[in-house]
């Protein structure tokens, strides 16, 4: 299957998609556009129409490595909530640094949705801006509000 590449608009942002079906290869954030259009699903979460990308797959939840299970515990984070590095390291059997660089090499945010994993006293980081993480939660918060539900997707 060809590999497709787009962009959508998100605040001051663009996100940029490399995918191929449904598995994605990367997402990134950049201040100007791709030619092309990226997937429907990622399109309507971005435009607070949908509550998840569940029909995509991340390449980087596959296998057995350490980071692509951190990746599988924070895709289950629902939709509008958080957790912390701590409580994905307990889930994933390490410890919260190791969380820590796996969400900053996270190939396929949103799909791994790593916003949504803040620190004990404080959001946390996210590439290439704090304000796209604050962004993407007030996206959410936003979402949960119409729907009046704070259960998952």
């Amino acid at each position: 299957m060809a590999v497709s590449e787009g962009s959508c608009k998100f605040g001051w942002w663009f996100v940029h998609v490399r995918w191929s079906g449904d598995l994605v290869e990367q997402v990134r954030f950049a201040r100007t556009p791709l030619e092309g259009d990226i997937p429907v699903p990622l399109q309507r979460y971005l435009a607070g129409k949908a509550r998840d990308t569940g029909s995509l797959r991340s390449f980087a939840t596959e296998g057995d490595s350490l980071y692509a299970k951190i990746y599988r515990v924070v895709r289950e984070i629902p939709y509008g909530s958080t957790a912390t590095y701590g409580e994905i390291a307990a889930m994933a059997g390490t410890g919260p640094r190791v969380v820590g660089n796996a969400m900053a090499r996270n190939p396929t945010p949103l799909i791994v949705p790593c916003h949504r994993v803040v620190g004990a006293h404080g959001p946390g980081g996210f590439s290439p801006s704090l304000e796209i993480k604050q962004d993407l939660l007030e996206l959410e918060k936003k979402g949960l509000r119409k729907t009046g539900s704070g259960s998952g997707p």
